[in-house]
């Protein structure tokens, strides 16, 4: 189940996203407007959704949570764009890692 959100994942909801792996949640925050879309099969299905909804390509950034270890992970194709300098899966710029860390820990309060 994919749920987008501007606030907070309530329990209730992070059970739902996890229906899809059990042990891991994917997410795509849009680090401008601080919104995220969890729960996706492939981040690419919640970065389409977020670009429906009026965000930017530059500003969606993808990850996930493990929800076992409680480990936040920066990986996802749609993280490389030669042209922001992300040649890579992985969040390279600290600054955005920093800021999708902040969201992620905001977002996932109740499981983090």
């Amino acid at each position: 189940m994919i749920i987008i959100k501007e606030d907070i994942y309530s329990k209730e909801e992070i059970e739902k996203l996890k229906e899809q792996f059990e042990f891991y949640i994917k997410t795509v925050f849009d680090v401008e407007k601080g919104i995220c879309c969890a729960g996706c099969d492939r981040h690419f299905d919640c970065e389409q959704l977020l670009l429906k909804n009026g965000s930017k390509q530059e500003n969606l950034w993808g990850g996930g949570i493990d929800v076992s270890s409680k480990i936040i992970d920066y990986n996802s194709f749609i993280n490389i764009r030669p042209k922001q300098n992300n040649r890579s899966n992985e969040i390279q710029d600290s600054k955005i890692r920093e800021i999708y860390e902040k969201l992620t820990q905001k977002f996932f309060k109740e499981l983090l």
